[in-house]
């Protein structure tokens, strides 16, 4: 049995650490607060950017745009987007797990595969596999829109040199504060977007625009691609501040089950040594007589 003064250490320890989760679990709990506002703040916008691009894409010529061109897949770019900080639970590998289950099915088709992370975590991991062209670290903490712009030109050139023929985004998907699940959504070529529910069954005849649709898409491409790596950053940045909470107030519950069990391991051992005293004492006076 661990004597009284190694127990009433180990107590004093995981007391010390359960308030450390528990503060990192209330600073968690804020920055979630901001950070899925800004996130929903942002969903009405990729929503009207989405149906703007249905609008114009569904009854254009596709083979005009070359970020639209569709072609037989022989290499493909993964952006893995990732946070840069750890303590959130398995929300980080649970994506970098989605991007090397897809890597091993490309390999298995013969199809060549390069990666560009972003996030420190995703790099870390994902650059063992020898797959990574390209990483932006030490900006998912404080990420702009310039942020995003970087990642999806830098994508595109990459497409539009002929280097990969399909990009797909894998990020985690923000869908509750207890549910964060890893997402592949395909980035290029562009797809026209297809127009969802009661929406597309109110807009009746057809739009004229000025300028033409070729010029109005040239110039919205772009920024349809800066929105979709935006967007893909803000569900990270939510889901990772949701995973941390929920990681933290597990620990907190975890300690305070192990300074329960050390209580009732300090009080036995506090019982044995009082009794073996009393032993002694009874022994000792037992010789006397």
């Amino acid at each position: 049995m661990p004597s009284l003064k190694d127990v009433k250490t180990k107590i004093k320890g995981v007391k010390k650490t359960s308030q450390i989760t528990k503060a990192m679990n209330m600073v968690a709990s804020a920055r979630l607060r901001s950070a899925q506002e800004k996130m929903e703040n942002f969903r009405p916008y990729t929503s009207k950017f989405n149906e703007a691009m249905s609008n114009l894409s569904g009854g254009s010529n596709t083979s005009s745009f070359p970020l639209m061109e569709v072609r037989d897949i022989k290499n493909i770019e993964l952006v893995v987007i990732t946070s840069d900080r750890g303590l959130c639970g398995s929300f980080n590998s649970n994506i970098i797990k989605t991007a090397l289950r897809k890597i091993a099915e490309c390999d298995a088709k013969g199809i060549g595969v390069s990666l560009v992370c972003v996030g420190k975590k995703g790099f870390q991991l994902l650059k063992k596999t020898g797959k990574v062209r390209k990483q932006y670290t030490d900006i998912m903490s404080s990420f702009q829109m310039f942020n995003a712009r970087e990642v999806a030109t830098d994508a595109s050139e990459n497409f539009l040199a002929g280097k990969v023929d399909k990009v797909e985004i894998i990020y985690g998907e923000f869908l509750s504060v207890g549910i964060q699940k890893p997402a592949v959504k395909p980035f290029l070529p562009v797809q026209p977007v297809q127009g969802q529910g009661e929406s597309t069954k109110k807009i009746s005849g057809e739009y004229i625009y000025e300028p033409s649709t070729e010029e109005i898409m040239d110039v919205l491409q772009p920024l349809y691609l800066n929105v979709m790596i935006y967007h893909a950053m803000l569900e990270v940045g939510a889901s990772e501040h949701a995973a941390r909470m929920t990681a933290m107030d597990n620990a907190t519950s975890a300690c305070k089950e192990i300074v329960d069990h050390l209580t009732i391991v300090y009080n036995k051992a506090r019982q044995a040594s009082i009794t073996a005293e009393l032993m002694d004492i009874v022994g000792g006076a037992e010789a006397l007589k």
